[in-house]
């Protein structure tokens, strides 16, 4: 989404008189309020793939803090040849657990197995869960519990055994 696509929802609320108009697309949500003839936009665009800032929202709280996979401890472990990232094969939100509370699928240093359940991804309600391709150990966790993941985003790094 550019800045012409947000300035024609802004016309289509003029156009219409709507006093409130919300679009959510994948991870980004954008609130549009009339209040007084003006218009309140609640959520900054950004580029697709980009890691969101935090933000200051109406009230004063901060928007979550958006993790940037590259910045994990494990961020120059592509180069390993007995590594095999597991990548998001949809975009969605991340789970490491089964329900809130539960103990996560898999822990780093965790040894995993073919067919074995990494996380859940969930996608327009509909709970993924993504297995493990390989044999072996977790090394790296890229993603952090509830965030939005992106297609092709790395989970995972397993080092094959």
């Amino acid at each position: 989404m550019d800045l012409d696509d947000i300035r024609r929802i802004l016309d289509l609320v003029r156009e219409h008189d709507l006093n409130e108009f919300e679009l959510e697309v994948d991870s980004l949500k954008i609130k549009v309020r009339k209040s007084g003839g003006s218009h309140v936009i609640q959520a900054p665009v950004l580029p697709p793939y980009a890691p969101l800032p935090a933000v200051a929202l109406a009230g004063g709280a901060a928007a979550p803090r958006a993790v940037d996979p590259r910045a994990d401890a494990g961020a120059g472990l592509e180069a390993d040849a007995d590594l095999a990232m597991v990548t998001s094969p949809i975009v969605g939100t991340f789970y490491r657990a089964s329900e809130p509370g539960a103990p996560p699928f898999v822990e780093k240093g965790a040894r995993v197995k073919k067919g074995q359940v990494l996380c859940i991804i969930e996608a327009m309600k509909l709970m993924n869960e993504i297995e493990c391709d390989h044999e072996g150990e977790v090394v790296a966790i890229y993603a952090e519990n509830t965030q939005p993941v992106q297609y092709g985003e790395r989970l995972f790094a397993i080092r094959v055994s």
